[in-house]
């Protein structure tokens, strides 16, 4: 399969399937518009009025006057000016990811590149010509201008590309063995590329997809805890929620319900257990995991907003207007990865509480760290211990980015939105998180084993055989790290997920 790129119209489910490794290629519908844009930036040139980025400086430059004959040199010093990253290279599958989003923003026909500067990124994309792009360097405004200079660096044949091994090899090079010469950029279209939103979108979009994940795992992992504990349902009774009134509560409750349903583990005590109520790590997991996929929805609607964007400067309006404005300031994207940050975080707090109360025999009623032998062996001691740090960890990160702002460009960009590193912290994060669902998925089976011979649901039971497939049953202590990164596995790549589907339950998810 393979995602056609049709700009303006882009679903969160399409920058998804590009993010997870699908084909993506550009609607040539569009070349029209953008051979329009590119008239008009050419009339200009034959014109006398100074206008921004085209025959004037960048930046607190913007009053400097440009020759006609220093237009070519103009575009191509902006590339290697501010090709200025610095720090580890983007993931391949990010790296595409903006890639599309710069094909799609550039296709909508308002940057005034030509067309055949437009078809040779998307024939990068097409052949996984990956630029070398550094991670760090953006401030979230005036663009992402040093993460997208190193991509436009590589379309002119400076810098590197990543071969099929994900080994820099010299960018021009890399052009010629794929049948593709380098671009001799004109006027704006340096300015085009290197302006906008893309580096720190994509950051988020990915950000977003993995805690996607993560957050059905949870879900998982958390009902899982519930059998565990021998709790109850009632909580997920939908007569709750709905008095509630909010919409991913409901789901969640629906879900978590649906999982446990046909349980006889929770048969056998439904009559005869002393406990009043269960902690609220297990009770309000549709008021917690409930709010955490509002706010990734919202997070969501505003990067599905911004993917379909043009957020370079300045933008062609009309057949002879063009107009500078600010709609590189990524502050949408900040206050999103923001939000991204916090469920995140708490995706993998309230995980871990689970874990712990599994733990504790005076919680759980079950063994003490979930080992037959206490005392001699530790069991789940450590893991738990593991899962604190990461939680710890994710704290620290969640702290806003989008309140904090550093002047650049000699006081003329004055206010920055540092959504850049605000996105670029979420995989690392939704890495921790997975983490401490890991070790709570592992938990829970364990908790279940001491259950025996009673089941869980068979959607449940399922999932727990999923995981024995590749983590037995812990007896005694043994080296546990390939348990837990066996585990980490399964959560990462939707495998637990789809086991719950195939039983013919659907879990809530944020990208339609």
């Amino acid at each position: 399969m393979s995602v056609e790129i049709t700009p303006g119209t882009m679903a969160l489910a399409q920058w998804r399937a590009i993010y997870f490794g699908e084909a993506a290629y550009l609607d040539t519908a569009c070349l029209p518009a953008v051979q329009a844009a590119a008239a008009v930036i050419a009339r200009i040139v034959g014109q006398d009025a100074a206008v921004y980025g085209v025959n004037t400086g960048f930046g607190k430059l913007a009053s400097v006057r440009i020759a006609p004959s220093d237009l070519v040199q103009l575009q191509r010093n902006i590339v290697l000016s501010h090709a200025a990253g610095i720090g580890k290279p983007m993931s391949a599958p990010v790296a595409r990811l903006m890639m599309a989003l710069k094909i799609a923003s550039l296709g909508r026909g308002a940057s005034g590149i030509r067309e055949e500067t437009l078809l040779l990124l998307d024939a990068m994309l097409r052949q996984d010509l990956i630029p070398l792009v550094p991670e760090q360097g953006s401030v979230g405004a005036s663009g992402d201008l040093a993460p997208l200079a190193h991509m436009t660096a590589a379309m002119i044949g400076v810098g590197h590309i990543l071969d099929t091994d994900g080994v820099p090899q010299p960018a021009d090079d890399m052009l010629r063995q794929a049948g593709l010469s380098p671009v001799i950029l004109v006027a704006k279209e340096g300015l085009a590329l290197l302006n906008g939103t893309q580096f720190s979108t994509a950051q988020a979009l990915a950000g977003l997809f993995e805690a996607e994940r993560v957050f059905a795992a949870s879900l998982v992992a958390g009902a899982l805890s519930v059998e565990a504990a021998r709790g109850s349902d009632t909580p997920f009774d939908p007569r709750i929620h709905a008095l509630r009134g909010h919409r991913g509560q409901a789901e969640v409750a629906g879900a978590l319900g649906a999982l446990v349903r046909g349980s006889a583990i929770r048969e056998s005590h439904r009559t005869d257990d002393p406990r009043v109520q269960d902690p609220y790590c297990l009770r309000c997991q549709p008021q917690v995991m409930g709010a955490v996929l509002d706010l990734l929805r919202q997070a969501g609607t505003t990067l599905g907003i911004e993917a379909n964007a043009v957020s370079d400067n300045p933008l062609i309006v009309t057949n002879d207007e063009v107009l500078s404005g600010g709609n590189f300031h990524a502050e949408p994207v900040a206050f999103a990865a923001d939000m991204i940050a916090m469920a995140i975080c708490e995706i993998g707090s309230i995980s871990e509480r689970r874990t712990a109360m599994l733990v504790d025999p005076a919680l759980s009623g079950l063994p003490a760290f979930l080992t037959p032998r206490p005392g001699l062996n530790s069991g789940f001691m450590i893991p738990q211990v593991t899962a604190a740090a990461l939680v710890s960890e994710n704290r620290q990160r969640a702290m806003p980015a989008s309140v904090d702002s550093i002047p650049t460009s000699a006081n003329q960009e004055d206010h920055v939105s540092m959504a850049a590193h605000g996105a670029r912290r979420l995989m690392p994060m939704a890495a921790n998180a997975a983490g401490v669902v890991a070790i709570e998925t592992l938990a829970a089976a364990q908790g279940c084993d001491f259950l025996a011979p009673l089941c869980s649901s068979a959607a449940l039971e399922a999932v727990r055989a999923a995981v024995r497939e590749q983590v037995p049953t812990l007896d005694d202590d043994r080296y546990f790290h390939p348990d837990i990164e066996a585990a980490l596995a399964l959560v990462q790549s939707g495998v637990l997920e789809t086991v719950v589907v195939a039983s013919g339950i659907a879990l809530p998810g944020v990208a339609a």
